[in-house]
Order: C-alpha cells, then sequence, then structure tokens
C-alpha cells in the first residue's frame, strides 16, 4: 500500500491539465504577439508586417515556454 501511495497511477484529469497548461502558454504569447503586432503596425509602419513576425516570435515562445514546462514535469526532455 506504501508504494502505492508514493507512486500513483497517472490520472487522466492530470492528463487534461497538461494538455490545457500546454496550450494556453502557446496561445498567451501568440495572442499577444498579434496585438502588440498591430499597435506596431499603427505605431512604428515597417516594409513587412508586425503581427505575422510577432505571431510566430509568440509561438516559438510559447513552444519553448511548454517545452520547458515539460522538461519539469518530468514527461522527457
Amino acid at each position: 500500500m506504501q508504494a502505492a501511495r508514493d507512486n500513483p497511477a497517472p490520472s487522466p484529469l492530470r492528463g487534461i491539465g497538461v494538455f490545457g497548461m500546454i496550450g494556453w502558454s502557446i496561445a498567451v504569447p501568440t495572442v499577444g504577439g498579434a496585438f502588440l503586432g498591430l499597435w506596431l503596425d499603427r505605431v512604428a509602419p515597417q516594409t513587412f508586417s508586425w503581427p505575422i513576425a510577432l505571431i510566430l516570435g509568440g509561438v516559438v515562445a510559447g513552444a519553448l515556454i511548454a517545452w520547458n514546462w515539460i522538461g519539469k514535469e518530468g514527461g522527457g526532455g
């Protein structure tokens, strides 16, 4: 019984929580980059699209955050 308490079986709810955390860690920087890009397009127009550049940057930053978070949780990496 002690071993079962020390090493609980994986919970389906924990999996849903991890899935949600990964989604938010990617979505928030992406949406933030989009809004910042729209603002920069009005304030400092360039020949390239600020929103597209910062959306891509947000996706990359979010993926790195998610990767780091998964590594800390012991999911590998």
